[in-house]
């Protein structure tokens, strides 16, 4: 029995071995496939966007270079990009949304990989490339910027010619053809109310509030362009709330509008100044008081807490470059006559017709005026601007001068 029992103990030491053996062996082997397999796997190493909700960059960084395939869908309107089966190390708060991208999503789909861009509304791909960076590595480089729904459909029709494509489309081919060309195009006017929500803009002595003031006579305004029903119209906002500079440009730019008409009612230390002013883009105000105005404008951002940074300079080159030709001519056309009819009906100051760089008026194919249409630092300006019938004679006039405007824009597309 002694013998017996030393003999079964040795045994199970001996299978005990046998076993050890072939779990490390076993371990060896899933460890060897799976570093080979990790191998073969597409490294995301970093993802960068910026821009705003009218124009947007987004750069995705990969150890080698990614053979990407890309469609678009709708409902809602998405980017999809698909690639070889990849290991994301993306920092969370670099794929936070932002601007006009309103969702990122990524992750492994069994067979490969996918990066889903969800738009705020329709958007263009203007260029999908995939690049070299000079540390060895690969990065696609993707600029979308706001569209049309008709122009988003087009890009859906066309998509089999796109699909998998990462060659560039020219500079001059990413631009619009202007909402002149679009079949059934109705001439269409996005007036936009200053301010909003938390942010009040200027405010009289007696408590009048700059948004308030902006939204009542937009309304009056949208309702006097729609009654001639020749027009679409929308308003950017219709009620209090806070709307960023860039989402009042994507709206304008998403109804393909061919005009964009900006109400303000601004303050000014000057107590004795008054009367109505137009107010086209330049790079360089016409005078200080528009520089001044076009300053306090600007901040209107601050008040959401947004950070706000210069533009990318190589996108506002593009713009004002785009601006200076013919969506500034336009623009202009529309300013002088505006002027002329505002001055029939309601006071102006001294040289009405005035420039500055207002981010409000940078959509590059939308022709766009900022009216500023009295100063509520003034008594009797701001008792005009409370005044129902002064804000229908004010609205009739600008209601005019669309009608000119829009003629001349239909015979100018018609006649060449």
């Amino acid at each position: 029995m002694g013998s017996a029992g030393a003999a079964d103990k040795k045994g199970r030491a001996a299978g005990h071995v046998l076993r050890m053996a072939w779990a490390a062996l076993l371990l060896t082997v899933l460890s060897y496939f799976g570093a080979a397999h990790a191998d073969t796997l597409l490294g995301a190493t970093g993802y960068k966007m910026a821009g705003d909700a009218t124009k947007m960059r987004i750069v995705v960084n990969f150890d080698r270079e990614p053979d990407v395939k890309w469609f678009l869908l709708r409902g809602p309107n998405r980017l999809v990009i698909d690639l070889p089966r990849t290991r994301f190390a993306l920092d969370a708060k670099d794929v936070k949304p932002r601007g006009l991208v309103r969702a990122v999503c990524y992750g492994d789909q069994g067979h490969g990989s996918r990066l889903i861009l969800t738009g705020k509304g329709p958007f263009a791909v203007d260029r999908l490339d995939v690049l070299k960076n000079d540390d060895g590595g690969y990065r696609i480089a993707i600029d979308m910027s706001a569209a049309s729904e008709r122009e988003f459909d087009e890009a859906l029709a066309n998509q089999s010619l796109t699909t998998g494509s990462t060659v560039s489309t020219e500079k001059g081919e990413r631009i619009g053809t202007g909402p002149i060309s679009a079949p059934g195009h109705r001439f269409t006017v996005v007036i936009d109310p200053g301010h909003g929500g938390v942010d009040g803009g200027a405010e009289s002595s007696a408590g009048t509030v700059e948004k308030d003031v902006t939204l009542a006579f937009a309304k009056e305004l949208r309702d006097r362009l729609a009654a001639v029903g020749k027009y679409d119209v929308y308003m950017t906002r219709d009620n209090d709330v806070y709307l960023a500079l860039d989402e009042r440009v994507r709206i304008a730019r998403q109804h393909e509008a061919d005009l964009l008409i900006s109400i303000h009612a601004d303050t000014i230390a000057v107590k004795g100044l008054r009367g109505a002013t137009v107010y086209t883009l330049s790079d360089k105000a016409s005078d200080p008081e528009a520089q001044a105005l076009a300053d306090r404008e600007n901040l209107s951002d601050q008040f959401a807490g947004m950070k706000i940074e210069d533009d990318n300079k190589e996108v506002t080159d593009i713009l004002i470059d785009l601006i200076r030709r013919e969506t500034h001519g336009f623009s202009m056309s529309f300013a002088h006559t505006l002027v002329g009819q505002l001055s029939t009906s309601v006071g102006l100051i001294n040289n009405p017709q005035r420039s500055a760089g207002f981010r409000v008026l940078k959509a590059p194919d939308v022709p766009s005026v900022l009216v500023e249409l009295g100063y509520l630092s003034n008594v009797k300006d701001e008792a005009q601007l409370l005044n129902a019938d002064w804000r229908a004679k004010a609205a009739q006039s600008i209601t005019n001068a669309v009608a000119l405007f829009a003629a001349a824009k239909a015979g100018t597309a018609t006649g060449g």
